[in-house]
């Protein structure tokens, strides 16, 4: 991609229920919960493409997100785009090198409190508790059969999306598929193609550890697990994965979403 037409960019979800969040106590959902925003984890969708925008020294990007007042700015251009919408958006959020800001919206599944505020990950073979997300429609987990190399594209959500869309094709995945790829690079799980995902090991969550050289994207999701301690960080060596096993994968639209890994292809 020519790096004149590059863009960062975050999927965020637009739900009237998340409305309800102060009235439910659930305190630890930070943001939804100090401003009754119906906007999942805007703050955190704000800081990932603005952590971006600083990486890549992109001053007018940079002047438009930052500090209180852009965070406002992009809340009231969400809240004008969907308007007295009664159901649930996906929302995309680019911005360019120049602070030009594009907001799109599209329909978009319900969701289940649980699943997006969870107060832990259900225990494999155990059923969810009334505070844990639901293992209902799980998604089929499989592992990709090339590697992808870390890169600043890798770290940084990006419109570079080439490696991600080949891997995919690779899985033979389509848009409307309930199915999602694990990234690889020297025979160690990085990420899913749109998902951070969660493995269980030593009797807890674990997910691929990320920084600005090595490994997948520190995705909103994921932050909000870690420091709501549904997970930790540890790396997880391809030779450990067992098919069938129960995983779970979430990103900054559809929250926490069950899984199931598929070692051998249909």
């Amino acid at each position: 991609m020519d790096p004149e037409n590059l863009q960062f960019f975050s999927t965020a979800r637009y739900d009237p229920e998340l409305r309800n969040v102060p009235s439910l106590g659930l305190g630890h959902a930070a943001w939804n919960f100090r401003n009754s925003s119906p906007f999942y984890l805007l703050d955190y969708h704000r800081d990932r493409i603005l952590d971006a925008a600083r990486h890549w020294d992109w001053e007018r990007a940079i002047a438009q997100l930052e500090g209180q007042q852009g965070l406002d700015r992009l809340s009231r251009g969400l809240e004008d785009l969907v308007g007295s919408e009664k159901h649930p958006l996906r929302l995309r959020i680019v911005i360019d090198r120049e602070g030009v800001l594009g907001l799109e919206k599209f329909e978009f599944p319900q969701m289940p409190i649980t699943g997006l505020f969870p107060r832990r990950l259900p225990k494999p073979d155990g059923s969810p508790l009334a505070d844990e997300p639901p293992k209902s429609s799980p998604y089929m987990l499989l592992l990709d059969t090339g590697d992808t190399s870390s890169s600043q594209y890798t770290h940084f959500k990006t419109t570079n999306r080439a490696m991600y869309n080949v891997a995919r094709d690779r899985a033979g995945i389509s848009p409307k598929n309930r199915k999602e790829v694990l990234t690889v690079e020297d025979g160690f799980v990085v990420e899913g193609s749109t998902t951070t995902p969660y493995f269980w090991r030593g009797n807890r969550w674990v997910t691929p550890p990320v920084s600005s050289v090595r490994g997948g994207q520190d995705g909103v999701s994921r932050r909000w697990a870690l420091e709501n301690n549904l997970a930790v960080e540890e790396t997880v060596p391809v030779n450990t994965l067992a098919d069938g096993e129960e995983c779970w994968i979430s990103n900054g639209a559809r929250g926490f979403t069950f899984a199931l890994l598929r070692l051998e292809r249909p």
